[in-house]
């Protein structure tokens, strides 16, 4: 698993000394620009940020901080939520971020490796026969990344971790190689060279030089999210031996910086890498090999977090229910068919915009500070929470302080590409955002009927024999959790047009809870053996597929005589004798035009209702494909507003006598009741408010009241009809009265 880790986590951190330096001195104008001042500046700069940035507040404080082993800014929100709604704010922004990082880190690591082929001297002249060569080998490499997915970050680690261990070797060896022309420069290791840099006239991109500073510690928000994958244990085991194979790295560019700074060979090239730049040409292959590699490993760092970041969106509700697969054995791990598509659909998006790493690179990073920081106000509030209120305020002081520098420093990239990566932050926040709303409105709308008035009815539905059943179960999934009531959604599908009769029907939720692997359930018969209401807890990394659930729950109640027998003696899509036929039904709400919401609601309701087509059908969410689920739509019952009432006019005299007996009778029995002032409900309808009558389709108080009535009228017929046939007795008639025909009569 310590292999594991290296492939999963560290690809994204051990590409960094890829393009660090070579930011750097394009940013400087040139290696002729730098002296010993910038070299050392520029180093302890870096080194401080991975000290403080990667080893203490994530390795340190970060990963401490989990739920129950998972990591991730959508972890750590769900351990604090509670303390205000607020903190909703920051955690949906950094989430964003991330999953817009998450489209950039393939194409930037990819590309910037890739484009170490051309300083292979063989290859000089292919490529600038073909400049677009390296951008198809990039297309080809990022396509065959994102069909791999699919095996599970298991099988795809092991082969990643010896190559990442490789990889970190290499970059420790050919550092210090370069280290035994200048070991002086280890003096880095002093933060005063590097505030002094930061404000020296030597510094010729000024504040700016912090964005490049932070492309040394990106990855470390990888190491957070991916913990769930490879466990704590395991980064804390790899990580000093990835830290000083970084520092080695680094400094060794920088003391061969100081070497060649006045060496014309390197003063005229257009774009100069001091990675490749450093070692002796026939070690170069080597090195675009590893890099090519280790930019392959980046992307997966990226690509599993999101995996994670995506699952703990849904379990909060900012992002539709997607198909989940779990490919490997090992704890964790977890594929989402639908966001490896997106991703790898947007990194080749990027790819095309942007041609090359200079340029995307430009773009890099300004997403990643938004998750730095909103990620630190989070644990901040955890600390505080904790009990640790002076600690909390350091804590907050200190690395807002930093992280706020590396993004107003990554704000001077805006113009030069950092726009796309706001923009793509700016969709995911609006996804998340409209999808929160529009579940908040949906469920606010809802109504419960109490068993008083939902079982008279479903009772006598259950034992009327002249309805065929429409299955011997039926089940409806629904978002509520209350398990003593019945969302009069399902109640109206029930006895909608033709009602559907079963053996019994089945309400069932499923809440998923904030640890990875709960499986539990609850049932509540109401004292019937034909209504049960269902809830099941599933972690958030458990398989949804609720067939098999569904027949384990049967079972269970079948065996305790909770359920009545049922046995199916033709054969079924699930091959289970023992349980009767399923019919599952999925309902769907839709936005009635007249509906009383307001305009960011709508929005919001349509936006989810758009997503929903997009993400794809709860049909493929809880594996019922197979079993051929009836999909229903009903409106959402908000308030709505009542249009004008419709005036009454009378026709003109001679149209109106054109008309004959039964129609002016008709109309003259209207009229009189209009004349008379109709009373419906006690409420005089002519002098009425509109707002102030009842709407039927709004309410389902009564309906107990409502069948006892039917039951009285059928008694009634009942005995009616039977002193109808002793009478046809007694007078020699022959009995033509029946309680059918005293039923159908009713």
């Amino acid at each position: 698993m310590a292999i594991v880790a290296l492939g999963v986590v560290y690809g994204d951190i051990g590409t960094s000394p890829l393009y660090t330096m070579q930011t750097f001195l394009t940013g400087q104008g040139g290696i002729n620009n730098v002296d010993r001042e910038a070299v050392l500046g520029m180093l302890s700069l870096v080194f401080w940020s991975i000290t403080l940035i990667t080893t203490v507040k994530y390795v340190l404080i970060a990963m401490r901080i989990d739920n129950n082993g998972e990591g991730g800014i959508f972890a750590l929100y769900s351990l604090i939520r509670r303390h205000g709604a607020w903190l909703a704010i920051p955690a949906m922004l950094g989430g964003a971020a991330f999953l817009a990082d998450s489209v950039l880190t393939p194409a930037v690591s990819i590309s910037s490796a890739v484009e170490g082929l051309q300083t292979l001297p063989p290859l000089e002249q292919v490529f600038d026969d073909n400049p677009s060569l390296t951008l198809m080998i990039t297309v080809v490499i990022i396509v065959i990344l994102f069909s791999v997915q699919s095996r599970g970050t298991e099988s795809i680690g092991r082969v990643f971790g010896s190559i990442v261990l490789i990889w970190f070797t290499f970059l420790a060896v050919v550092g210090l190689g370069n280290l035994n022309n200048d070991w002086s420069v280890f003096a880095a290791l002093n933060p005063v060279y590097g505030v002094r840099f930061l404000f020296s006239p030597h510094n010729a991109a000024g504040i700016a030089v912090m964005g490049t500073v932070f492309l040394a510690t990106t990855g470390a928000e990888a190491l957070y999210s991916d913990m769930g994958h490879v466990g704590r244990g395991n980064i804390y085991f790899t990580w000093p031996f990835i830290k000083i194979a970084l520092v080695c790295n680094y400094f060794g560019q920088g003391a061969w910086m100081l070497a060649h700074r006045d060496d014309a060979a390197y003063t005229k090239m257009a774009t100069l890498n001091p990675f490749f730049q450093m070692m002796h040409p026939n070690v170069r292959y080597v090195a675009v090999a590893l890099s090519v590699a280790a930019g392959v490993i980046a992307s997966q760092a990226l690509i599993t977090g999101a995996f994670t970041m995506v699952s703990e969106a849904t379990r909060l509700n900012w992002m539709p229910h997607l198909q989940v697969r779990y490919p490997a054995r090992t704890r964790g791990q977890l594929y989402i068919p639908v966001i490896n598509g997106v991703l790898c659909a947007a990194t080749l998006a990027v790819l095309a915009i942007f041609k090359d790493s200079e340029h995307i690179s430009a773009a890099y990073g300004l997403a990643l500070t938004i998750t730095m920081i909103t990620t630190t106000v989070l644990l901040a509030v955890y600390i505080w929470y904790a009990g640790r209120r002076f600690g909390a305020v350091a804590f907050t002081v200190v690395f807002l302080a930093i992280q706020i520098m590396f993004f107003l420093a990554s704000m001077a990239k805006f113009l030069h590409g950092g726009w796309f990566t706001l923009l793509l932050t700016c969709a995911i926040l609006f996804v998340m955002y409209t999808w929160d709303q529009g579940t908040r409105l949906e469920r606010a709308q809802r109504r419960h009927m109490r068993p008083d008035d939902f079982l008279p009815a479903l009772d006598k539905l259950h034992g009327d024999f002249r309805i065929p059943y429409f299955a011997d179960n039926i089940v409806y999934l629904t978002s509520d959790a209350e398990t003593k009531r019945l969302d009069t959604d399902i109640f109206f599908s029930i006895f909608a047009d033709h009602p559907k009769r079963a053996r019994a029907w089945w309400a069932v939720s499923v809440e998923t809870t904030d640890e990875p692997f709960t499986r539990e359930y609850t049932v509540e018969s109401f004292g019937t053996n034909f209504i049960y209401r269902v809830r099941m807890r599933l972690g958030f990394k458990v398989s949804q597929s609720l067939p098999a659930y569904i027949h384990q729950i049967m079972h269970d109640l079948s065996k305790t005589g909770e359920l009545p027998k049922q046995k199916s003696i033709y054969p079924k899509v699930d091959a289970d004798p023992d349980i009767g036929t399923i019919r599952y039904v999925l309902i769907h709400k839709a936005l009635m035009p007249e509906s009383k919401v307001s305009s960011r609601g709508a929005l919001s309701l349509q936006a989810k209702y758009a997503i929903r087509r997009m993400a794809g059908s709860p049909v493929k969410w809880f594996g019922l494909a197979p079993y051929n689920p009836l999909v229903e739509v009903q409106p959402l019952f908000v308030s709505t507003r009542r249009p004008p009432r419709l005036k009454r006019v009378d026709e003109p005299v001679a149209v109106r006598a054109g008309f004959a007996g039964g129609a002016a009778g008709a109309a003259g029995v209207a009229g009189a009741s209009a004349a008379a002032g109709l009373r419906v409900g006690g409420t005089d309808i002519a002098h009425a408010d509109p707002a102030a009558i009842p709407d039927p389709m709004d309410t389902t108080a009564g309906l107990s009241r409502l069948v006892q009535e039917l039951d009285a009228a059928m008694s009634e017929q009942d005995a009616e009809a039977e002193q109808n046939a002793s009478k046809s007795m007694l007078h020699g008639t022959p009995k033509n009265v029946s309680r059918s025909a005293a039923k159908s009569a009713l």
